[in-house]
């Protein structure tokens, strides 16, 4: 399984996960409290300085990890354009593009085995209700590796498609990508079962 932890360490790699994962929610809480496109758009600029601190191949990959965004900002912008509703659509993907960013970044300089020790560390409350820290926090993990997975196994299946037939695949792709994604499912949970579960 891939992850998508940048390669490329800057300084925000050295910086505890806690406290990137805490600023993280924070600023998408404040995201949410503005409902004024220039404040939204500062935060936007300043969401572009921060990958650029990290320099062009941080940047680059950053840009990459939101392309598959454009359709829901099309969709939305043109929703909003049709209504007369243009500020609140720029509201909208101001928040949208700003806010999956930022998780983006704190993704990329973050490895995975970090995040699962907050994670853990956070969910210890519910150990007396009978919910193991350890698996909420496995499965967390599996849910981000399988991520970039999945896009990659759609992509795949689409270009299996579009080689055989002239016609765009559109919807007909979903259920051999959904059944891919169940096999994988279990494959990995055989592989779990094989070293001993999630303990």
């Amino acid at each position: 399984m891939l992850t998508l932890t940048s390669p490329v360490e800057i300084w925000a790699h050295r910086v505890p996960a806690g406290v990137k994962l805490a600023a993280l929610a924070l600023a998408t809480t404040g995201l949410f409290l503005l409902n004024d496109p220039l404040p939204l758009a500062l935060a936007l600029v300043a969401t572009v300085a921060l990958y650029a601190s990290g320099g062009r191949l941080i940047a680059a990959h950053g840009l990459r990890l939101l392309l598959p965004l454009w359709p829901f900002l099309l969709i939305v912008g043109l929703w909003h354009v049709w209504t007369d509703a243009v500020t609140a659509g720029m509201v909208i993907l101001l928040r949208l593009v700003t806010a999956v960013a930022l998780a983006n970044f704190v993704t990329m300089t973050t490895r995975l085995s970090d995040m699962i020790a907050v994670f853990q560390w956070l969910a210890r409350p519910l150990a007396p209700l009978g919910l193991s820290p350890r698996r909420l926090a496995l499965a967390l993990a599996l849910t981000i590796r399988f991520i970039p997975v999945m896009l990659d196994r759609h992509a795949q299946i689409s270009q299996s498609w579009m080689a055989r037939s002239p016609r765009p695949p559109r919807w007909k792709v979903l259920v051999p990508t959904t059944l891919a994604a169940l096999d994988d499912a279990d494959r990995a949970a055989e592989a779990l079962r094989a070293r001993g579960g999630a303990g």
